[in-house]
């Protein structure tokens, strides 16, 4: 008798690996904390791994010896494009949002923030795990001003810094089993603060009350796998009685748990997920926070990556002139000359002293690695000089008026 071969498990050809959305160009991300945070940083970076599944490396496991150094070096081997980091300094924690392979980098501070565990213990009903993490969350932006002559320029560099964390969505091809999730990027303008917010997408029967709704779904009740009518004499009862009271509601209060406006009411075009959610059927949409909540205030933007920093795009509190400006850019500029300088001199001793011993040259990607080691500077977070005091940011300000 033949063998009978596996075929689930074996590999068949290079076949790309496709994501979610079947588009193997959906941005990936690296969720992390960098240095000692405590254990609600630690908690806030697992429950934002969970909102940025399943293009995220979930079970990641940072070592306290390892630097953002490292992660930047192995991001763009994995197909990285972004590294979502967290910090904890004196004054507040910070997040920083860094582009693989070449920045730009933004730099916030978190002013309020609230865990998962928090908002569904906040809730009467708690809602269980199920399977909307199998599929990439939509982005909703929300509040953002038109482009336009007057916009601020770093706020069209937020917005696209958020959307190209998220894959994007062609209305003509997307599955609509595959919308599980949304995450809310709101942004205030009072606060000049950005708020993040994360929902569950739910459907329901539209126009039924919720004793109605539980015998159309087969809900489950108190641990039954059906409901439990046996202390019932009708179905009436069940239907009209209300819960924990000996007499029946009215018509009045049954109407408006049945009333849930036109504004969630949708024909799903197509089947959802769910019992008896098939096309051509009314449905209300609701969406059920389920964590985290962030409120964000950007400190700054830096062309580069951490360690490799270009000119600063924008600052909260440091405001340069013209000319300072034009000579921070040709000091960067003579910055990476020199480096590029010095890489080509190390190749060219390298080979040299190759050829004398007779022996091959090392392949260029480890004389590149060594070069860029020896030219970046310390990787350490200047957090506390970047939440500066606005009076500093006044000080820095009139001097360079003085200077003009």
């Amino acid at each position: 008798m033949a063998r009978r071969r596996k075929h689930r498990t074996h590999n068949k050809g290079n076949v790309p690996p496709k994501t979610s959305n079947g588009n193997p160009g959906d941005p990936k991300s690296f969720v992390i904390k960098h240095g000692s945070v405590g254990y609600s940083i630690t908690q806030l970076v697992r429950d934002m791994r969970k909102v940025m599944e399943p293009n995220t490396a979930t079970r990641l496991r940072e070592r306290t010896r390892n630097k953002l150094k490292d992660y930047l070096v192995l991001g763009p081997t994995l197909e990285v494009t972004h590294i979502m980091a967290f910090s904890l300094t004196e004054k507040a924690p910070t997040f920083r949002i860094i582009r693989l392979p070449s920045g730009p980098s933004l730099n916030f501070r978190i002013e309020r923030y609230s865990l998962m565990k928090d908002v569904l213990n906040s809730k009467k009903r708690k809602r269980s795990k199920g399977l909307e993490y199998l599929t990439a969350p939509l982005l909703v932006l929300a509040a953002f001003p038109p482009a336009s002559p007057t916009t601020p320029p770093h706020l069209a560099l937020l917005l696209k810094a958020f959307q190209s964390m998220f894959p994007s969505l062609s209305p003509q091809t997307i599955s609509l089993s595959s919308a599980r999730r949304v995450v809310l990027v709101h942004y205030n303008a009072d606060r000049d603060t950005v708020d993040f917010r994360h929902y569950l997408i739910t459907i329901r029967a539209h126009g039924v009350s919720r004793r109605v709704r539980k015998l159309l779904e087969g809900t489950k009740l108190r641990g039954n796998s059906v409901l439990d009518l046996g202390n019932e004499k009708d179905v009436a009862d069940y239907i009209l009685k209300q819960a924990g009271a000996d007499g029946y509601e009215s018509a009045s209060s049954y109407a408006s748990d049945a009333e849930e406006g036109d504004a969630n009411k949708i024909e799903l075009p197509s089947n959802y997920v769910g019992r008896n959610n098939r096309k051509g059927e009314q449905r209300s949409v609701s969406l059920e926070e389920v964590g985290p909540r962030m409120e964000l205030s950007l400190l700054k933007i830096t062309e580069g990556l951490p360690g490799k920093e270009g000119a600063v795009i924008w600052h909260r509190f440091i405001k340069k002139s013209a000319a300072e400006v034009r000579r921070q850019k040709a000091e960067h500029a003579e910055k990476a000359k020199l480096r590029e300088q010095r890489r080509k001199e190390q190749e060219e001793n390298i080979a040299r002293k190759a050829a004398q011993n007779g022996q091959k040259p090392p392949p260029e990607d480890a004389e590149e690695e060594k070069s860029e080691e020896e030219a970046s500077e310390d990787d350490n977070w200047d957090d506390e000089e970047e939440i500066e005091s606005e009076g500093e940011g006044e000080e820095s300000v009139s001097e360079s008026e003085e200077d003009d």
